[in-house]
């Protein structure tokens, strides 16, 4: 199922980041962020275990937005959990008007299949760096950015 994350949530979806951000997969969150951030978060849960976890972060005046965060349990991949979380993101994208979704990854194949476009990073507004640049790999990122356009 998936729901909202609640702050009960908080500390579950610290440590599926954790595992994956220590294999160089995604970026690290501190817990205060998940905290501060918890309404952008939503969960894949199953028998009350968080499985998967998935963030929609509004940009800014840009009418876009940021899917973050995205990480299933190991066990569950190829099983469509990662694909659910980011369509429940862009259904929410939708019903706050945001005309466009973008997501910066080393796993392009996956967002593609979803419907996401390659694009160029120059072309997303300067503010999204402002988690780039905590990241081990700034300024050298093999990340790839992604975006989906969203009908109105």
């Amino acid at each position: 199922m998936i729901r909202k994350a609640t702050i009960t949530d908080a500390k579950k979806i610290r440590s599926l980041i954790q595992f994956w951000a220590k294999k160089g997969k995604v970026l690290d969150r501190s817990l205060n962020y998940i905290y501060e951030n918890i309404r952008d978060f939503w969960i894949y849960q199953e028998k009350n275990k968080v499985i998967g976890c998935c963030a929609l972060h509004v940009v800014g005046w840009d009418n876009l937005a940021e899917i973050k965060a995205l990480v299933v349990n190991e066990n569950y991949h190829r099983k469509g959990v990662g694909d659910k979380l980011v369509i429940k993101c862009l259904k929410e994208a939708g019903q706050l008007q945001i005309t466009a979704v973008f997501a910066l990854t080393f796993v392009p194949e996956f967002f593609k299949k979803i419907g996401f476009r390659k694009t160029s990073r120059n072309k997303l507004p300067h503010k999204i760096w402002s988690d780039c640049v905590n990241c081990n790999s700034f300024p050298d990122c093999n990340e790839e950015a992604m975006i989906f356009k969203l009908r109105r």
